[in-house]
């Protein structure tokens, strides 16, 4: 854990008692700070109270005795509105803040030096988030991951000279925290998401590029006009700006092209990575996220041979384009992750004969930007909220069916998928959906249809699942 000690001695308060939220408040009373702790759910506050914090009702607090606001990510800052926290949070000029804009104050104070890589975009960060995490690993760098993937930012191990930190941050989490500053930031890609919380896409992209506006190094994806603009503006203000792209080749920076990294510079091209036969990186929406790997770590003093051996150990990350394993000649695949159409796209692009499970809350634009990979899917499977919206997408383009559950979709396709006469053939769980009508998250998606499917007869599962 991270001590928080910026606010010794000072009354701060925290909204959100989720995992992370927890976590804020251990780090700030650890750190001498008095955590004073809310939540809308009693049974979260009951479980506060229990492990020893105050749980005043902070309505009636004197809020000009507060130092701040620590809001988790999953409270509301702006839209649809701003959380009753927030808006006496702002009445009484107390500054909003996160967990990693804590955590950001604690690495200036403790070790500036230590590198901070922090990775934020609609799709694919994850996946980039992991695969920098194990190249500097496998290079024997002292690594630290987290943030908006596996532990929270303030659960890692304190700062130290040599130490790396490498965080996925989500919007939500740049959105509070005004002074990040990472040694490496980086910005894949914009595409319309979460507008539930941020109101518009101006707004949006606005968020994303604070991350790489603070940066030392930023690398900035290109292949959308939104993320383009960014990196011209980050550049305008003096920042070292190092483009990358999975659709053409850029002047100087990294593109993927034909299974390769090339790394650009003036009047040359060289081959920085090549990811043929690379399972866990598989798909041009990958080409994306190991250039932006590459680069990141090439900014970090990482040589070519170091980097290749690195790819080629990459396990890949779970519920993101996960071979779970086969049976015949149908492959079985978790996508949990994709939980917008932008990342659903990816992994229709990847396979020919598509047996799909998709569903669960909509969001905006439902699955009509993904009319051009229909003719890539066999039969469709919906579930959850989504399960009529998408029918009527589908109606008359793609065959389909109404299976309500994971458990029955999974059965059906396995079934038809076993029927076709194809090569090859996929059952692909890739919802294009969030998970919150039928799961906790993605994360709990997955396992169950990870589960699911290692119950299948005549399974070979692929090592590792």
């Amino acid at each position: 854990m991270i001590p928080v000690e910026s606010f010794r001695g000072l009354k701060v308060a925290v909204v959100g008692l989720g995992g992370s939220g927890m976590v804020t408040a251990e780090a700030l009373r650890a750190g001498g700070a008095v955590p004073i702790l809310a939540d809308d759910n009693a049974e979260a506050m009951a479980r506060a109270a229990a492990a020893g914090f105050a749980t005043d009702p902070l309505r009636d607090v004197d809020w000009r005795s507060l130092a701040a606001l620590v809001l988790a990510p999953g409270v509301p800052l702006t839209h649809p509105r701003p959380h009753w926290s927030v808006d006496l949070a702002l009445s009484h000029g107390v500054p909003i803040l996160g967990d990693v804009e804590l955590f950001c104050r604690e690495r200036r104070a403790r070790c500036p030096d230590a590198p901070l890589i922090a990775i934020t975009g609609t799709n694919g960060k994850s996946t980039t988030t992991a695969l920098i995490a194990h190249l500097l690993a496998h290079a024997g760098r002292d690594v630290q991951m987290g943030g908006n993937i596996g532990r929270a930012v303030l659960s890692l191990d304190p700062p130290q000279p040599g130490r790396h930190y490498v965080i996925e941050c989500s919007s939500f989490q740049i959105d509070t925290t005004p002074s990040i500053d990472p040694t490496v930031g980086i910005l894949l890609n914009l595409s319309e998401d979460h507008l539930d919380r941020h109101g518009t896409m101006a707004n949006y992209a606005a968020i994303k590029e604070r991350l790489v506006a603070g940066a030392a190094t930023a690398i900035v994806g290109v292949d959308d006009p939104l993320s383009a603009a960014i990196a011209d503006r980050v550049e305008q203000r003096g920042t070292r700006v190092v483009r990358i792209s999975n659709r053409n080749p850029v002047a100087h920076g990294y593109y993927y092209e034909a299974g390769h990294i090339i790394e650009a510079a003036t009047a040359s091209a060289t081959v920085a990575g090549d990811l043929g036969g690379i399972a866990a990186l598989r798909g041009a929406h990958n080409g994306q996220n190991a250039a932006a790997a590459v680069a990141a770590v090439r900014a970090l003093g990482l040589d070519h041979r170091t980097i290749m051996a690195g790819l080629r150990s990459f396990p890949g990350l779970a519920h993101r384009m996960e071979l779970i394993g086969r049976r015949g000649r149908v492959l079985f695949v978790n996508d949990s992750k994709a939980t917008n159409a932008d990342s659903t796209a990816q992994a229709l692009a990847s396979f020919e004969r598509i047996y799909w499970i998709a569903g669960g809350k909509p969001k905006t634009g439902g699955i009509t930007s993904l009319e051009s990979f229909f003719p890539r899917v066999a039969k469709a499977y919906l579930i959850g909220v989504a399960t009529e919206e998408f029918a009527d997408t589908l109606d008359g383009k793609v065959a389909y069916e109404k299976s309500g559950t994971v458990a029955a979709a999974l059965e059906a396709a396995a079934r038809d998928a076993a029927e076709d006469g194809a090569p090859e053939s996929v059952v692909l769980l890739s919802p294009a959906c969030a998970s919150y009508d039928q799961f906790k998250n993605f994360e709990v998606r997955g396992d169950h249809f990870r589960s699911l499917v290692r119950q299948i007869d005549g399974l070979v599962l692929r090592e590792g699942a």
